[in-house]
C-alpha cells in the first residue's frame, strides 16, 4: 500500500517562499506522473501542478500559480517537490500530492491514498 507524506508547509508572509516535499513509501514515484493539489475548508481539492514520469520534462500548472510555483522530482529519493515563491494569502491551503493518470489531464489515479497534507498559511 502506498503512503504519501507531505512536508515543508508553514506560516510565511506574503511574498515569501516555501518548498514542499512529498515522499512515497510502498511504491516508487518514478513509475507515475505526479501532481500537487490544495484544499481550503469548505472547498473541493483543486489541482495545482503536475509533472511527467520518469524524467519530469512535462509540467503544467493551474493559471493562478504560473510563474511562481515550480514542480520537480528526484526519483532517486522517491520525492516530488513544489517550490513556491511570491506567495499570496490566497495560496493558503492544505497541500497534497498524489499520482496522476496523466500529467496533461491532472486526474488522480485513484489507487494511491491521499496523505495528511501539509498546511501552508500566507499571512502578515
Amino acid at each position: 500500500q502506498v503512503q504519501l507524506v507531505e512536508s515543508g508547509g508553514g506560516l510565511v508572509r506574503p511574498g515569501g517562499s516555501l518548498r514542499l516535499s512529498c515522499v512515497a513509501s510502498g511504491r516508487t514515484l518514478s513509475s507515475s506522473d505526479m501532481g500537487w493539489f490544495r484544499q481550503t475548508p469548505g472547498k473541493e481539492r483543486e489541482f495545482v501542478a503536475a509533472i511527467s514520469w520518469p524524467t519530469g520534462t512535462g509540467t503544467r500548472y493551474t493559471d493562478s500559480v504560473k510563474g511562481r510555483f515550480t514542480i520537480s522530482r528526484d526519483n532517486a529519493k522517491n520525492t516530488v517537490f513544489l517550490q513556491m515563491i511570491s506567495l499570496k494569502p490566497e495560496d493558503t491551503a492544505v497541500y497534497y500530492c498524489n499520482a496522476l493518470l496523466n500529467w496533461r489531464t491532472t486526474t488522480p489515479r485513484g489507487d494511491w491514498d491521499w496523505g495528511q497534507g501539509t498546511q501552508v498559511t500566507v499571512s502578515s
